[in-house]
């Protein structure tokens, strides 16, 4: 039987949503035919060719830009709309927000269509709010178009239900393979109490917050495994910048840490967190879409509001049992939030069109 074409028309192609993509395509391969037009940002990998099934498809997008220029998006249209005149795909899947802008509109609806967004614009905080309102706008206008949204969290998908009625969501997942694999072969060292968290150092991931909390407990060590524009904002002396490490460097950091701390602004339905659960690391995060999505406090985590919530929340790991909310969220990663239920899902609803 001929496997259906799918299409990934993806902007982003860094961090988080690069990671899923990877992982998504590499196990819906044995199912499909599958195709990727991706643009190039900053923090793709230089080898990132090498993540992918060499049975999956790549296709640059040579005039995707991150920011708003309309000469390079009617430009991308263009290319997008020949891209799949050549490819002639069953289904399309655009994946980010700038994606899901030039494909809806590049596309009249009649090969079936899907949009994730990994976090909404109108929802990142550090666009003012005249700016976020636009995002949203927009987001409604395209939103008329014949394209059904798949969001990546329930809390994603409840915003969606405020834009349209055409929605599902699917949840992210991490490729618990894989990821076993490399903890596997981890050297697992003695080390102080540690807190640590994984990412860019920028606006949305609140650096700021984390340097407050590592300095209201000066003798715990903190660790942010990344690097970026605001790492400057990390001056408290108990805190280790490790700069952009690879895969099994980042792991090894994890590993030898004890809890994981999330102070995001925003978030989709971060793959970091789902990682540390699956690494039965305690998890202390923000209460933003995404992050309380996956984290019940009480139950597999801790979910805070301000600097004291987080800094009561490390205490207790620190003295006391936490055991239970480890065991469980380690349960919720093998029962829901992996790649290869993730792909499950995917796959019933492409067949179905």
């Amino acid at each position: 039987m001929k496997k259906k074409k799918v299409i990934y028309i993806v902007e982003a192609m860094g961090g988080g949503v690069f990671t899923y993509i990877v992982d998504l395509s590499n196990e819906l391969v044995n199912k499909f035919d599958m195709y990727i037009a991706y643009g190039i940002r900053r923090q793709t990998p230089s080898d990132y060719k090498q993540y992918f099934d060499k049975r999956i498809h790549l296709i640059e997008v040579e005039n995707f830009e991150r920011s708003i220029n309309f000469k390079k998006d009617i430009a991308a249209l263009f290319e997008i709309r020949k891209i799949v005149a050549e490819v002639k795909p069953d289904i399309i899947h655009l994946h980010s927000s700038k994606a899901g802008v030039i494909g809806r509109m590049a596309f009249n609806g009649k090969i079936p269509m899907f949009y994730t967004p990994h976090g909404y614009s109108f929802l990142m905080e550090n666009y003012n709010p005249i700016k976020r309102q636009l995002f949203r706008g927009i987001e409604k206008i395209c939103s008329k178009r014949n394209c059904t949204t798949i969001s990546c969290s329930l809390g994603e998908h409840n915003e969606t239900l405020k834009i349209t009625s055409r929605a599902k969501y699917v949840n992210n997942g991490v490729n618990i393979n894989k990821l076993k694999k490399i903890i596997e072969i981890t050297e697992k060292k003695e080390h102080p109490f540690t807190v640590f968290t994984l990412g860019r150092i920028c606006y949305q991931k609140n650096p700021n917050l984390f340097n407050d909390i590592a300095k209201k407990l000066p003798e715990i060590k903190f660790v942010w495994i990344g690097d970026g524009e605001l790492r400057e904002e990390l001056n408290s002396n108990n805190i280790l910048i490790t700069g952009w490490v690879d895969r099994n460097e980042a792991i090894m950091h994890a590993i030898n840490a004890d809890v994981f701390l999330l102070t995001s602004r925003w978030e989709g339905l971060p793959i970091s967190l789902l990682e540390a659960m699956y690494m039965k690391k305690k998890c202390v995060v923000s209460d933003v879409i995404g992050n309380r999505d996956v984290i019940h406090n009480g139950e597999n985590g801790y979910v805070c509001n301000n600097v004291q919530d987080f800094v009561n929340s490390i205490r207790e790991i620190q003295y006391n049992n936490c055991d239970k909310y480890v065991d469980n969220a380690y349960q919720d990663i093998i029962n829901e939030y992996n790649t290869g239920i993730m792909a499950e899902k995917y796959g019933d609803i492409y067949l179905r069109e």
